[in-house]
């Protein structure tokens, strides 16, 4: 399979390809796929392989061209009893019943919001505060999204609640019996995400949940990552609430929802006009609503074509080529088999991390590093998991997406491998510190 490298950006084209055919994927590039697939393709950079859907996705061209409409001739809204209210009222429920079928809930169980942060807040927020209690008590764990936990600290804050934050252990996983430790006769809710978007580590959410019920709290479960990457079924897996995000499976960004089980008593986040069951107050955004069910329906089908299974197997030749171009210092970061098939952390011995992103414009990716002033400090998700500091800041986040190919990932791991090859230049392998350069955060 060869790059049709262009000089611009191509416009989307449209059609069908038949099993076989190559499919145009970013950037021109063709993908093969084994079942007729729909051709058109977002425009993203030429010659730059996209490896960080962890981050943002691009947006689907069908989602786009799904919700179009309803930014133009169907500007109605949903709530009016006039016909021009009509078709908007009709596609919104269309794309709520849409989000229910990805992860197994009734359409009247999902709720629109803006984003997967304002999700998270609900949940939090809207538990604690219909609770009734006076010291209500939330358990979380360290290395939760910061809506979770910038949400938790604020209601430590200004609604007096109590907050556990729990430990993880070396790939990243809460401890059942931890939890089953913390909880006390005040607890209102356990919020433990799906999985993690550093690692791709799944946590274990039957368990979880099922500890957090027999204590009579409630289970939220930010699933912002892995909705439509694995098979999620409020269920089965005993969850209350559960945040799903737009542009992690190929919506535009500013669209999200959360699953509320019926019977859960929230408090809302806006008020006013009784939308969205009088949880999330104001007109909705039809068309986003549109894109995010649309992009749901695509998820599934996805899933149900085994889609997944061909992205962990190109994850893996990722990390094979990785591993066998830079031998003995390629170490995989979390665990290596419940993680999402999409995302792959490795350390290079030797490296920083955003010096061999600096040096490979070839790729798209991500660090777990923050830069400060100048100053890259560790990963806070890989501290947590006990990585010593110079690992944590030799860190990758390569994160795969429905376009990424077999070019793709010959490209990447060519250029990862050059990259991190000893060069005076680049002063690299580095000297390994006896110490960690920086104290790894409490947990």
């Amino acid at each position: 399979m060869t790059d049709a490298h262009l000089s611009r950006p191509e416009p989307a084209r449209r059609g069908t390809a038949q099993p076989g055919q190559a499919q145009p994927g970013p950037a021109g590039r063709p993908v093969h796929f084994d079942h007729p697939v729909h051709v058109d393709h977002p425009v993203c950079l030429d010659h730059v392989v996209y490896l960080d859907h962890n981050a943002t996705t691009p947006i689907d061209p069908r989602v786009a061209e799904a919700m179009l409409p309803y930014l133009t001739d169907f500007f109605g809204n949903p709530s009016s009893s006039h016909s021009y209210g009509a078709e908007p009222r009709r596609a919104l429920a269309e794309a709520r019943a849409q989000v229910a079928a990805l992860i197994g809930a009734r359409p009247a169980e999902v709720v629109f919001t803006s984003s997967g942060s304002e999700a998270d807040l609900l949940a939090l927020r809207g538990v604690v505060l219909a609770s009734g209690r006076t010291r209500p008590h939330v358990i979380t764990q360290v290395t939760e999204h910061p809506a979770v936990l910038e949400t938790a600290r604020a209601l430590e804050r200004l609604h007096g609640a109590r907050v556990t934050v729990l430990p993880v252990d070396g790939d990243g996983l809460v401890d059942p019996a931890a939890v089953a430790a913390a909880l006390t006769e005040d607890t209102v809710l356990v919020s433990v995400m799906a999985a993690n978007n550093e690692t791709g580590a799944l946590q274990p959410l039957p368990d979880l949940s099922a500890l957090a019920h027999a204590h009579g709290a409630l289970f939220h479960c930010d699933a912002a990552q892995a909705a439509g990457k694995i098979p999620l079924d409020v269920r089965t897996s005993g969850v209350d609430l559960l945040t799903v995000v737009g542009h992690k499976m190929y919506a535009p960004k500013a669209t999200a929802a959360l699953y509320v089980r019926e019977g859960v008593p929230l408090e809302p986040v806006v008020y006013g006009g009784g939308q969205e069951r009088g949880l999330r107050a104001g007109t909705e955004n039809v068309a986003l609503a549109v894109a995010l069910g649309t992009a749901a329906r695509l998820a599934a089908e996805d899933l149900a074509d085994g889609r997944a299974r061909r992205i962990a197997v190109l994850r893996d030749g990722l990390h094979r080529r990785l591993a066998e171009g830079l031998p003995g210092r390629v170490h995989l970061n979390g665990p290596a088999e419940d993680r999402l098939p999409n995302t792959l952390n490795v350390s290079v011995d030797g490296a920083l991390g955003h010096e061999l992103l600096a040096a490979c414009p070839e790729i798209a990716a991500s660090t777990g590093s923050a830069c400060h002033s100048g100053t890259h400090e560790p990963s806070p998700v890989l501290t947590a998991m006990g990585l010593p500091a110079e690992r944590a800041l030799g860190a990758l986040r390569l994160s795969l997406g429905r376009w990424t190919g077999e070019k793709d990932i010959e490209t990447a791991a060519t250029a990862l491998i050059r990259a991190a090859s000893p060069s005076p230049s680049r002063n690299w392998p580095r000297p390994t510190p006896t110490k960690p350069t920086t104290t790894p955060a409490s947990g």
